[in-house]
């Protein structure tokens, strides 16, 4: 069922592109995997995902040892400076940098290992009480001072859509956020890339795509419903 599931979601993907005449190459599908056994993980391996989504950290150092080395790990959940030490250095990219105080403990902690570590801010379009990230007029300011810590490098942005039943209800989310991409990645600041925009979930993804994401997270369309592990 795994296995299908994915292979029908990078159609989907693969058809979103078509409509918005983007390359498929262009788009990375991120198989959210939080809560889900291993057993789901080396199905969605076998059927050729290399990108799994992660919200805590734990569970990658958990899964990671009895799953294949070439897996790409990306925390996407909410990030505790308490659990930096643990996250610089395995996971490929942090999408979830969601203030300058985290951003400054990833620096130390990639420092210690004379390592860049690879993020994306989190930004909070719709202004959600409920969500974690930076308001989109105060991200600029943000990756700038972010931007000077020499062992953190900025790939670009994150953000949560809100939960709709209407994925065209995002649409303007989207196209927001890629409009501010845009901008940014025209003024060039120094250790910052702009090549990542990840946005979109399985609800939205194919919305996102038409308006710009590199990255979407999918997880209930390729897993099934999430399960409680209450031992995390």
């Amino acid at each position: 069922m795994v296995a299908e599931r994915y292979h029908e979601i990078q159609k989907r993907v693969e058809a979103a592109c078509a409509r918005a005449g983007r390359r498929t190459s262009d788009v990375t599908l991120i198989a959210v995997s939080k809560t889900k056994p291993v057993e789901m993980l080396k199905e969605a391996y076998a059927a050729g995902a290399r990108d799994f989504g992660e919200n805590k950290v734990q569970e990658i150092l958990e899964k990671s040892p009895a799953l294949p080395e070439d897996i790409r790990w990306h925390m996407i959940g909410h990030l505790q400076t308490n659990k930096v030490r643990q996250t610089v250095g395995r996971a490929c990219l942090i999408h979830s940098v969601d203030s300058v105080k985290l951003a400054r403990e990833i620096e130390k902690e990639a420092a210690k290992h004379n390592m860049q570590m690879p993020v994306l801010l989190e930004v909070n379009v719709a202004k959600e009480e409920s969500k974690f990230g930076f308001y989109l007029e105060d991200t600029e300011a943000a990756l700038r001072e972010i931007a000077a810590f020499p062992h953190v490098n900025i790939q670009g942005l994150m953000t949560i859509a809100p939960f709709v039943e209407n994925p065209e209800e995002n649409r303007q989310i989207f196209r927001e956020l890629y409009q501010f991409f845009i901008d940014i990645k025209s003024k060039n600041v120094d250790n910052v890339n702009m090549n990542v925009l990840s946005m979109g979930m399985t609800g939205d993804f194919e919305v996102a795509i038409e308006e710009g994401a590199t990255m979407v997270r999918v997880g209930t369309g390729i897993f099934g419903e999430r399960q409680i592990r209450e031992n995390i």
